[in-house]
C-alpha cells in the first residue's frame, strides 16, 4: 500500500511526576528531514528523537513538538559544603580587602551557580533518564497515528494514480490500432498528389519511387518500440502502486520514462488523430507526477 508523505499524530501520557504531550507533523521531501521544538532539553537531542521517527518514517519533511510538564516534587540535592565554604569567605575577604563590604550580600546572592557547588541534575549528553522512556512512547504513540492517516490518504492516491495508468493505458491502446492506418493513408494522399503534378506536367509515375517514399515515411513514423516500451513501463507503474512500500523514488523513475517515450511517439507519429491521443497521455502524466511528489 502506498504512503502519503503528508499526515498528522499526536499523543499525550500522564505519569505521577510529568504529563507529555507530543504532535508530530509530516510534509513532502525527497529525504528525511527531522525539526524539533518544544520543552527544554528536548530540542538539543533533535537525533535521539530522529532515530524513533526513522523507525516509522522514511521520506518527507517532520517536524516534532514535545511538551513535558513536570510536576512540582521534592529533590534531595546535596551541596558541596567545602567548595560553598571556600566561595563565601573568599568574596567577603575580597570586600573587605577593597574597602567596599557592602557589595558581599549582592554578590553572595549567586553563589549557588558558581562551578562545583551545587551537583549535575542530568547528563548534558543525552536526555533526561526520567523523562525518555515516557517521551520516547509518547512519540512512537503520535507517529502510529501519523502513518494512519498516511495510509488513509496514500490508498486514495493509489486509487487515483489506478485511475490515470487505465486513462493513459487507454489511449495507447488506441494509438496501437491507429498506426497501421496511419502510413496507408500517407500512401493515398502522397500518391495523389503526385499523380496531380505529374498529370500537370505530362510525366509518367514510377512506382518505385512512390514505394521508395512511402517505405522512408513508414521507417521515420515508426513508433512500435515506443509503444512496447510504454506498455511494459505501465505494466511496472501498476505493480509498484499495488505493492506500495517506498514506491516514490521508483515512481519518480518510471514517470519520467514514460514522459520520454510519449515525447517520442507524439514526435514521430506524424499524424494529428496520434497528436490528440498524445496530448491526453500527456494530461494524465502531469497529473500522475503531481500525485507521485507525495509518495513516501
Amino acid at each position: 500500500m502506498l504512503l502519503s508523505m503528508t499526515g498528522f499524530g499526536e499523543a499525550r501520557t500522564q505519569t505521577d511526576k510529568l504529563t507529555v504531550g507530543v504532535e508530530v507533523r509530516a510534509v513532502n521531501n525527497r529525504h528525511l528531514k527531522v525539526t524539533v521544538r518544544g520543552t527544554d532539553p528536548y530540542p538539543m537531542f533533535e537525533a535521539e528523537l530522529e532515530k524513533v521517527v526513522r523507525r516509522h518514517v522514511h521520506r518527507g519533511t517532520v517536524t516534532i513538538h514535545v511538551r513535558v510538564e513536570r510536576q512540582a516534587g521534592t529533590v534531595d540535592l546535596t551541596l558541596n559544603a567545602a567548595t560553598l565554604t571556600t566561595y563565601l569567605r573568599q568574596i567577603r575577604a575580597v570586600c573587605d580587602d577593597a574597602g567596599t563590604p557592602e557589595f558581599a550580600i549582592p554578590l553572595l546572592t549567586g553563589v549557588l551557580a558558581l562551578p562545583g557547588v551545587a551537583p549535575e541534575t542530568r547528563s548534558p549528553g543525552s536526555p533526561p533518564a526520567e523523562e525518555w522512556p515516557v517521551v520516547e512512547q509518547t512519540l512512537t504513540t503520535a507517529l502510529t497515528q501519523l502513518n494512519a492517516m498516511r495510509r488513509e490518504e496514500g490508498r486514495a492516491m493509489g486509487t487515483e494514480l489506478l485511475a490515470l495508468h487505465g486513462v493513459i493505458t487507454a489511449e495507447v491502446s488506441t494509438i496501437r490500432t491507429l498506426l497501421p492506418a496511419v502510413t496507408a493513408d500517407y500512401r493515398t494522399r502522397l500518391l495523389e498528389r503526385v499523380r496531380l503534378a505529374m498529370g500537370e506536367a505530362g510525366a509518367t509515375l514510377n512506382p518505385d519511387n512512390l514505394i521508395r517514399e512511402v517505405a522512408l515515411f513508414a521507417d521515420r513514423t515508426d513508433v512500435a518500440e515506443e509503444v512496447t516500451r510504454l506498455t511494459a513501463h505501465l505494466q511496472q507503474f501498476a505493480e509498484l502502486v499495488h505493492k506500495g512500500d517506498e514506491a516514490g523514488r521508483k515512481l519518480e523513475f518510471l514517470i519520467q520514462e514514460l514522459g520520454r517515450e510519449t515525447n517520442t511517439l507524439g514526435s514521430k507519429a506524424g499524424d494529428v488523430a496520434i497528436s490528440r491521443h498524445v496530448f491526453e497521455m500527456k494530461s494524465a502524466l502531469e497529473k500522475i507526477r503531481e500525485l507521485a511528489l507525495n509518495v513516501e
